[in-house]
């Protein structure tokens, strides 16, 4: 966005007069002008109409008495392009663009879409095929549809890809105040990125939930994401279509589980942004976000009036990774003195049924658990009855009153959840927020937004003590070949890589090179049509002596016949049989168009796709982000000492990766993919057992 597009979406967010172009569609934008509450000039554009919505009608823009601040634009596709010309030599400054039949619309929709580029100038553009955008907070709508949603001078600003999501999240029943909504349709103009860029600066804007179909710039998406760290805006994701990387890549285990969904997640774990996987838990996570401070930490205080609603809490809590920590000795003889006796003192908390609703029996309890120091985030679980059968309703009241004022007393951020999304009325909900207190709907969500408010706080904390370098595109789009395991090894010995000593031979010569390096030996096959040796019998271990070398060869090349006869060779790799390792990992690296460098680690050997534990991260990358990804892993376990174990120099190992990520990204112009499954992992050092390189032709 540059400096005049960015001035013209401020008169786009906030104008003083707007301008309706178009029949039906534009009768109904002024209706939710007028809804929002929009006091400033409407002006109609129609050249065959003489009013809309009771307010006389220009002929044409050239008509209206100035340049307006907005448009909104509801014509046909080709008018609309000769409309946009004449706007931008007004000098307007933004445009809605609701129109379709640009590129979604096929080729002559591409040439349009183009044409409307070059038309438009530095005026600001959302669109086109978009619903429009509504600024809640300062009463203005150009949307083509009823709209919803409220706004107590903070909140949410939301932007979608699909223009009946945004539509939909603007009639949510969940009370999640708002600032902005955005439909950024075809941005032709101006996209995501430029709208976070913009709106998280806004200090009422208090986070920022985007869904995502797909991004066209992921560098500009991880740079405005990081500033919005810095202005202390969380961003909230729901990533949509989540397909599998392109077949260029899916040769290799690595590229065909490590898809375009882990790449996103990559990201987002590398820019501070939470994903979400529903629109409930886009909602709910970012209402959390909006009412309440940021938790320092994890670690709960659970309160319920029923058992069964501690357990539910508990045992979801624990599925997460969530903490309840058991109140300390002195905490506990306090808690036991406040409850009736049939109350047991735990966390989460059952303060049971003969003090509820009773301010001042629970209150006193309420506040003597929230002062244990190890608690940072409370949560009360009220399922509020509905109306008609509300007569107990002023015990919940009284209940939620004392637990937030014991919340406000301890400086906690405190939630109050109902465990069934549909029974916390919305009266219920406004109060709550009045109080400071989160209306949360649903247990899972609430448990779910918790653990995620406190991941960011967590996450920003990390990413400003151990920055990345910026990402970059790769724009390769070359044809690849696959080099053979011999070439390959060869290459990462070059990069400062171990891989097992050995030689390519012939069935006549494979005996003369296994006497040489020393037998046990491995031996494999080599041809361009045995990428994966293993599934085809193309691979034999541990062979100890010339005469098992020489059965070897004849089992294999009758294997790999029976399996294609066209793939068998007379190429053989003869290695040393490398001695058992701690553990097998797969590690790969590979260029995508859009992302850049990958890197991707997780279980290797067979296990690579029997059980799919893979970690991706994009580059450049640091030492500490590999390690806490090798932890991460299920096959952690095997590294770390299992049952006694040796363990493995995890430090050292992230180095070495580091090392290869660095080499292989100045590599660029030579190469596309590499994997290496299985890399051994001893004590100290590890081994590269196979691998797999793609090179740019």
């Amino acid at each position: 966005m540059t400096p005049a597009q960015r001035q013209n979406f401020e008169r786009l967010l906030s104008p003083k007069h707007v301008a309706f172009i178009g029949g039906t569609d534009a009768i109904i934008a002024i209706g939710e002008a007028k809804r929002r509450g929009f006091e400033g000039a409407y002006w109609p554009v129609n050249p065959k109409r003489n009013m809309l919505c009771d307010i006389e009608c220009f002929a044409t823009v050239e008509d209206l008495p100035e340049a307006p601040d907005a448009v909104f634009l509801a014509i046909p596709a080709k008018a609309a392009v000769k409309t946009i010309e004449k706007l931008r030599e007004m000098g307007a400054g933004g445009i809605v663009c609701y129109s379709a039949g640009f590129k979604e619309s096929g080729y002559a929709g591409q040439t349009l879409e183009a044409q409307l580029q070059d038309a438009v100038g530095n005026m600001a553009l959302i669109g086109p095929n978009c619903y429009g955008i509504v600024n809640y907070l300062d009463k203005s709508a150009l949307w083509p549809f009823a709209h919803g949603g409220e706004c107590p001078g903070y909140g949410a600003a939301i932007i979608t890809q699909s223009g009946m999501l945004s539509s939909d999240i603007s009639m949510n029943q969940r009370s999640l105040p708002m600032t902005h909504m955005i439909s950024a349709g075809n941005q032709a103009v101006l996209g995501i990125e430029d709208f976070i860029d913009v709106l998280c600066e806004n200090p009422a804007t208090r986070a920022i939930g985007v869904h995502i179909e797909g991004l066209s710039d992921i560098p500009k998406f991880e740079r405005v994401a990081l500033k919005a760290l810095v202005h202390n805006t969380p961003i909230v994701a729901f990533k949509t279509g989540r397909s599998k990387i392109g077949s260029s890549l899916t040769i290799s285990h690595t590229g065909s589980i490590s898809g375009a969904n882990e790449l996103y997640e990559a990201l987002f774990e590398r820019t501070g942004v939470i994903s979400v996987t529903n629109p409930s838990q886009l909602l709910e996570t970012l209402k959390y976000l909006c009412v309440l401070e940021r938790p320092k930490g994890s670690k709960i205080a659970g309160f319920t009036c029923s058992g069964g609603g501690a357990t539910m809490l508990a045992d979801y809590g624990e599925d997460i990774g969530l903490e309840f920590p058991a109140f300390d000795q002195n905490t506990t003889q306090i808690l036991t003195n406040l409850l009736p006796p049939i109350a047991t003192v735990t966390n989460p908390l059952d303060y049971t049924t003969p003090i509820w609703g009773q301010t001042d029996a629970t209150e006193p309890v309420f506040r003597t658990a929230l002062s244990n120091r190890d608690v940072q985030v409370a949560v009360l679980v009220q399922d509020y009855p509905a109306a008609g059968l509300d007569e107990s309703k002023i015990f919940y009241q009284n209940d939620a009153m004392a637990f937030g004022n014991a919340a406000r007393c301890a400086g906690v951020p405190a939630a109050i959840c109902a465990t069934l999304p549909e029974n916390l009325d919305v009266q219920t909900r406004r109060d709550l927020i009045e109080q400071g207190v989160a209306p949360m709907q649903g247990l899972h969500e609430t448990l779910n937004a918790i653990k995620a408010a406190a991941w960011w706080s967590e996450r920003r904390t990390e990413l400003s003590r151990y920055p990345y370098q910026a990402l970059s595109a790769s724009a390769n789009k070359r044809q690849c070949i696959t080099m053979n395991e011999a070439e390959g090894k060869t290459l990462l010995r070059e990069a400062g890589f171990r891989a097992p000593i050995g030689s390519l031979a012939s069935s006549e010569t494979a005996a003369s090179v296994a006497a040489k390096i020393g037998y046990p030996v491995v031996l494999k096959m080599m041809g361009p049509k045995l990428l994966h040796k293993t599934e085809v019998g193309a691979v034999a271990l541990n062979i100890k002596s010339h005469d098992a070398l020489k059965q070897a060869i004849i089992t294999m090349r009758a294997s790999v016949q029976a399996y294609a006869p066209l793939a068998a060779t007379d190429l053989f790799l003869v290695e040393n049989m490398a001695n058992p390792p701690l553990a097998e990992l797969v590690v790969g690296l590979r260029q995508d168009p859009q992302f850049g460098w990958a890197l991707t680690l997780g279980s290797g050997g067979i296990l690579v796709e029997l059980i799919g534990d893979m970690k991706t991260l994009l580059l450049p990358t640091h030492i500490e982000a590999i390690e806490k990804a090798l932890r991460g892993l299920k096959v952690a376990q095997l590294l770390t000492g299992f049952r006694g174990a040796k363990c493995a120099d995890l430090t050292c190992l992230a180095q070495t990766l580091l090392d290869l990520c660095n080499w292989m990204m100045t590599q660029d112009k030579e190469l596309q993919e590499i994997e290496i499954n299985p890399l051994f992992i001893y004590e100290n050092t590890s081994l590269a057992v196979d691998a797999l390189i793609q090179k740019l032709t």
